[in-house]
């Protein structure tokens, strides 16, 4: 029997994969503060904590300077004949502004578009820092996750943060036709000249002009030698499909 993988791990997953979520914050009103919802672009960093480049200008922004709590709703369920029965996520958190600039680059190139606006006086990168978050993964996978147990081990962060730019580069620099193997054979989908954007401990994020897809390691790497070692495998299951 295969081994089901662990609620954090899948919340990862999910977490990972979306380019895009709900954003949920507190909007003043007369009558008491009300849920206000807004579709957001979102990125993650190495511990998967999620990244927003918001004006000062939108009601969230307005609203996460006077609150910062806030939640943020990812959907997996796409392209299923019962979305109940797919997986979601909401990450319960604060969400403050960054000036971190690895950060804002590891958005930047998820969302390639961004650097229209990056530079603009309005705009800033903010970052979510869980509490926890809630997983609904299907008949029975219904978890509460606390912010320690939904990040990778700490030291699989800091050796990808480092380690990111070169692992990067070489892989779109000297195997660029096994990154579109990857995401022909593996992800199913079309076209090349794919590019890997981003690598974590948990896999890897791929881009091809407005198409993003996410490529998941078999379990979490540590090190150069698992993330070299997982490269190759994918490599060679996908010149085996």
């Amino acid at each position: 029997m295969a081994e089901i993988e662990s609620p954090a791990l899948t919340a990862r997953r999910v977490l990972r994969a979306a380019d895009r979520a709900t954003l949920a914050t507190a909007l003043a009103d007369p009558t008491g503060d009300w849920p206000y919802a807004s579709l957001v672009l979102v990125a993650f960093a190495s511990d998967a904590s999620p990244l927003l480049l918001i004006s000062d200008l939108a009601e969230h922004t307005k609203n996460l300077k006077r609150n910062q709590r806030a939640s943020l709703m990812v959907d997996a369920t796409a392209g299923l004949a019962d979305p109940l029965t797919g997986a979601r996520l909401t990450v319960v958190g604060e969400v403050a502004r960054s000036g971190d600039e690895r950060l804002l680059e590891r958005y930047a190139a998820r969302h390639p578009a961004a650097a229209v606006y990056r530079d603009f006086h309005d705009f800033a990168l903010y970052r979510m820092i869980p509490r926890r978050a809630h997983l609904v993964a299907g008949f029975g996978r219904i978890h509460w996750i606390d912010a320690a147990a939904l990040q990778p081990p700490p030291e699989a962060v800091a050796f990808l943060e480092a380690a990111e730019p070169s692992i990067l580069a070489h892989m779109n620099d000297d195997h660029a036709g096994t990154v579109d193997l990857y995401a022909q054979r593996l992800l199913g989908r079309t076209g090349t000249g794919w590019r890997l954007t981003g690598v974590d401990p948990d896999g890897a994020d791929l881009r091809l002009d407005a198409a993003v897809a996410r490529l998941d390691f078999a379990a979490p790497v540590a090190d150069g030698d698992a993330v070299r070692q997982e490269f190759i495998r994918l490599a060679a299951l996908a010149r085996r499909n």
